[in-house]
C-alpha cells in the first residue's frame, strides 16, 4: 500500500486501448493513466509501462491512435490488457483498419482519436506521451457507460507493472 492509495482506491477513471506502429511492429495495450491536459492548443497524455511491448513500439512511433471502449467490451480489455504481443498476435484477433499515420484503428471501439506524439516524459515505472490530435471519431454517436477501472479489477496484467 502507498501513501496514495486511500485516494486511488476512490477513482473510477475510463480505460482506453493504446496501439501504436512503428518500423512495421505493431502494438496494444489496456491504458487506464490518460488525460485530457491542455484545451487550447488540445493535447491529451497517455502514460505506458516501461514493460509493456507496447511502450518499446510507441517509443519509436510518430503516431498514438487511442481508443475508448463500452462497458460490455471486456474480451477487448482482456485482449489488450490480459495479453502480451510478446507471444499473442493481437491484431489477429479483432478487426481493424489503418488509420491517419499508419496507425491502427478498432473496429469496434466506441470512438477513438490519433494524435502526433510530440513529447515524451519519464514519470517513474510509465512513459507520458503527449499527443496533439490529428483525427477523431466517434462512428455510432453514442453516449455509451464507458469501460473504466472497476469493470477491468480482474483482469491480470500481461506484463507486471515493473
Amino acid at each position: 500500500m502507498t501513501d496514495l492509495d486511500p485516494f486511488i482506491d476512490l477513482l473510477d477513471y475510463p480505460m482506453y486501448v493504446v496501439t501504436a506502429e512503428a518500423d512495421g511492429e505493431e502494438a496494444g495495450c489496456l491504458v487506464g493513466f490518460a488525460s485530457q491536459c491542455s484545451i487550447q492548443p488540445a493535447r491529451f497524455m497517455v502514460w505506458l509501462s516501461k514493460a509493456n511491448r507496447t511502450y518499446q513500439v510507441a517509443k519509436r512511433a510518430e503516431r498514438l491512435a487511442v481508443h475508448l471502449l463500452r462497458r460490455d467490451q471486456n474480451r477487448l480489455a482482456r485482449l489488450f490488457g490480459g495479453e502480451t504481443g510478446d507471444g499473442t498476435d493481437k491484431f489477429a484477433a479483432v478487426p481493424w483498419h489503418p488509420g491517419p499515420g499508419g496507425t491502427l484503428i478498432l473496429d469496434e471501439a466506441l470512438a477513438w482519436f490519433v494524435g502526433r506524439v510530440e513529447n515524451q516524459i519519464d514519470g517513474g515505472d510509465h512513459v507520458g506521451f503527449l499527443l496533439a490530435p490529428e483525427a477523431a471519431d466517434n462512428p455510432t454517436g453514442d453516449r455509451t457507460p464507458l469501460l473504466t477501472l472497476n469493470d477491468t479489477h480482474e483482469i491480470t496484467p500481461g506484463h507486471p507493472a515493473d
